[in-house]
């Protein structure tokens, strides 16, 4: 005698996972939020005068360019907006090229080519991160004083190449362990030399994972403080310290400070926005086994 027995429905199973997907896509979209609204605000009194800036936070007010403009008028006794950001510029993109630069062969090297003491190397530059950068300062100074470096673009360069290195190195060789071995296999045999590897075989494969070093390189540069008004207070300041120089002895005038922070974030977000295809898919890269 044959007993059937009926399936248990699967609605209702589906019904709670749906509930839940839908419970974290609200909470996701709430974080961002939280993340995304101080940056909001921060625009917003950029376009309002220190009156309204000062009062009754309101998003009822008259918009003005005038903030904007005076942190952008090159004024005695104060750091030139045009001179930071062309700082910033060069700075930026001079030591990001030496990252790159010094990367791609050191991560080849650690990921095609392996031995066994690269496990050493490797544990050697992700060590140079574990010191904080305060402790280190005092000897940085001496040596860029004694090198007559102070207050110069190139001792930037220096540091930030060697801050953003390690960093560089260890997401290249993640990317480049991904490119199939069959693939290098083939291109030695078909007498490619080392330097046409890397060029026509590796690299466009890795395209996005260098786009997605190079921007994070870029950022961290971009955006660093410390070393910045440590070493180069006036003579090759960059946006952050032209930043810092908004502060004003009469007191805080928010709506300035923010217009100035705007103008020092805009750079980023933009280079953010147009690679942002790139980055997600570099730091994709290797997710997926």
């Amino acid at each position: 005698m044959a007993i059937f027995t009926r399936a248990p429905k699967a609605e209702p199973i589906l019904g709670q996972n749906r509930l839940v997907a839908n419970l974290l896509g609200l909470l996701t979209w709430f974080i961002g939020l939280l993340f995304f609204f101080p940056l909001f605000w921060m625009v917003i009194n950029g376009f309002k005068d220190e009156a309204d800036a000062n009062g009754t936070p309101t998003l009822s007010f008259e918009p003005t360019l005038d903030r904007f403009r005076e942190v952008t008028k090159d004024s005695q006794g104060l750091l030139s907006f045009s001179e930071a950001f062309g700082n910033s510029f060069w700075i930026v993109l001079t030591s990001t090229i030496l990252v790159m630069l010094l990367a791609i062969p050191a991560a080849y090297a650690l990921a095609v080519r392996p031995m066994k003491k690269w496990r050493d190397i490797l544990f050697f530059f992700i060590s140079t991160k574990f010191l904080p950068i305060v402790g280190a300062i005092m000897p940085l100074w001496i040596i860029a004083r004694d090198l007559d470096l102070l207050g110069t673009r190139t001792v930037l360069v220096i540091l930030y190449t060697a801050m953003n290195l390690p960093l560089a190195v260890w997401m290249l060789r993640s990317f480049f362990a991904e490119v199939p071995k069959e693939l290098i296999e083939a291109s030695q045999i078909d007498g490619c030399s080392l330097l046409g590897q890397i060029r026509q075989v590796i690299l466009p494969i890795v395209a996005p994972g260098l786009a997605a070093t190079a921007l994070l390189c870029v950022i961290f540069a971009w955006n660093e403080f410390f070393l910045a008004i440590q070493l180069n207070p006036t003579g090759a300041s960059t946006m952050p310290v032209w930043v810092n120089s908004q502060q004003k002895f009469q007191g805080q005038f928010i709506a300035g400070l923010s217009a100035a922070s705007v103008l020092a974030t805009l750079p980023v977000v933009i280079a953010g926005w147009v690679a942002q295809k790139r980055m997600i898919r570099g730091l994709a890269m290797g997710a997926i086994k």
